[in-house]
């Protein structure tokens, strides 16, 4: 039974002193009558968290993706969930704790323009195409930095999360590279490409921010992420949060009213200072009058 991972960050739980990991247990396979069951379960014990909506994300079963797998132990095979909830006190063990994602993908996050380590891992993936175009005939690494990166005309895509891990990944530019190995990666990589999570766990959040973040087009997945009546600001967030994006405050509202996703009402919100603002709700009735109610479409940034 695999990890489940959250949209605006990830409970983490703590196998070692040094590394980060969703939440994860075993699945016995006398006791538990399902897998989301036993999911349900182990969050809960973990995190304190019961779990609202959840989906199957993906079955991770690469061989040697635990280490003791190499000193005799079972081949482990982990069913991932996605769970959409609103961020919350956690009352499970001590060391359960909520993570901004961007902390282990730090080149996803455009909320505040092109990050700067993108010109880093732009000069560290074209230095390791050079060597390996050598001897690699047939192979165009080159294009495949600037589709998974951006860069160029390419333009930033922000669905590509899990092709850009496994593409650092194998450019030997993420610790998980060289702890699978057995090897102590260098400081410049730990310190560098964003912090490293026990397995394989990071290219399991990879695999469930790129999910989340494409379901943007088509489910109203925002809204699992916030209080049941909010600001069009506060869904703007959200939004933002899940994409990596920042968008247009009046055209983010425009589209959302237009496309008749939220309805007033008639409360605005209570604080000090400034005009109060209006607050809205789902509308659910949405679900009904649409095959696809999704919220936005990430229109990305061109990298220059």
């Amino acid at each position: 039974m695999g990890p489940q991972t959250a949209s605006l960050g990830d409970v983490a739980a703590k196998p070692e002193a040094t590394s980060r990991a969703l939440p994860f247990g075993p699945f016995d396979r006398e006791h538990d009558r399902t897998l989301e069951l036993c999911m349900r379960e182990t969050v809960r014990k973990e995190t304190g968290i019961e779990l609202g909506y959840v989906e199957q994300l993906y079955t991770f079963a690469d061989k040697g993706r635990d280490p003791r797998e190499s000193s005799g132990g079972s081949r482990v095979l982990s069913v991932a969930y996605l769970a959409l909830l609103q961020e919350g006190v956690l009352s499970g063990v001590e060391d359960a704790t909520w993570e901004d994602c961007y902390e282990f993908f730090p080149w996803e996050d455009w909320r505040g323009g092109k990050p700067a380590l993108i010109d880093e891992i732009e000069a560290a993936l074209m230095e390791w195409a050079g060597r390996v175009e050598q001897t690699s005939a047939g192979s165009d690494y080159r294009e495949r930095i600037d589709i998974c990166f951006g860069l160029g005309d390419v333009g930033w895509d922000a669905y590509r999360v899990l092709e850009r891990y496994e593409l650092l990944y194998e450019a030997k530019l993420v610790a998980e590279y060289w702890l699978d190995r057995g090897q102590s990666p260098t400081s410049r990589i730990a310190e560098r490409f964003g912090r490293p999570m026990a397995f394989d766990h990071r290219r399991i959040l990879a695999t469930g921010l790129g999910r989340v973040r494409g379901k943007l087009r088509y489910r109203p997945v925002a809204f699992e992420l916030i209080p049941e009546t909010f600001t069009l600001l506060r869904l703007q967030h959200a939004v933002e949060a899940i994409s990596g994006l920042r968008s247009h405050k009046q055209n983010f509202r425009r589209l959302v009213e237009r496309s008749g996703l939220v309805e007033g009402t008639g409360s605005r919100e209570a604080k000090t200072g400034g005009r109060p603002a209006e607050l809205f709700r789902f509308r659910r009735a949405v679900l009904r009058e649409r095959r696809a109610p999704g919220v936005a479409t990430l229109r990305s940034p061109r990298t220059p």
